[in-house]
């Protein structure tokens, strides 16, 4: 079983700022409070191929994540794929939307797949995850707008 859950923000900045703070995953504990810590590989500026190696808490459960950059067209879209075997996996990205007067739209989205005993898991997944999409979009904004 899977399924997607998304959430849209408008920023108040320009979409080439938004576009660089989302592109350096190392920010997401700014606005993911399940993101205990995380690294990227290899040094450098993010681009198709970089890799980001996270420790995450859901549940009560620390487990490893490794999500690869599949996608990256600077102010347009960023796409990844996780790699780790965890039960309940994630592919996503970000749309960013240039608007007048140096604002951004960001969509934001992800689809959860289950593994094994994860197919029975993935439906309390996706359900946290859908009513926690309109605040994830909340934080990001105002991680974004505070950096």
């Amino acid at each position: 079983m899977s399924g997607q859950f998304e959430s849209t923000v408008e920023i108040d900045r320009p979409v080439g700022e938004v576009f660089a703070y989302l592109a350096d995953g190392r920010n997401d504990p700014q606005f993911s409070p399940r993101v205990q810590e995380i690294g990227r590989t290899p040094d450098g500026p993010t681009g198709v191929g970089t890799v980001f190696r996270s420790t995450v808490k859901d549940a009560g459960m620390k487990t490893g994540r490794e999500f690869r950059i599949t996608g990256f067209e600077p102010q347009r879209l960023i796409r990844w794929t996780e790699q780790s075997k965890n039960l309940v996996t994630a592919d996503g990205g970000y749309d960013f939307e240039a608007l007048p007067g140096d604002r951004t739209r960001v969509r934001i989205f992800n689809t959860l797949e289950g593994h094994g005993l994860g197919k029975l898991l993935v439906g309390f997944a996706l359900g946290a995850a859908r009513k926690d999409a309109p605040d994830f979009g909340r934080r990001i904004k105002a991680a974004v707008e505070a950096s």
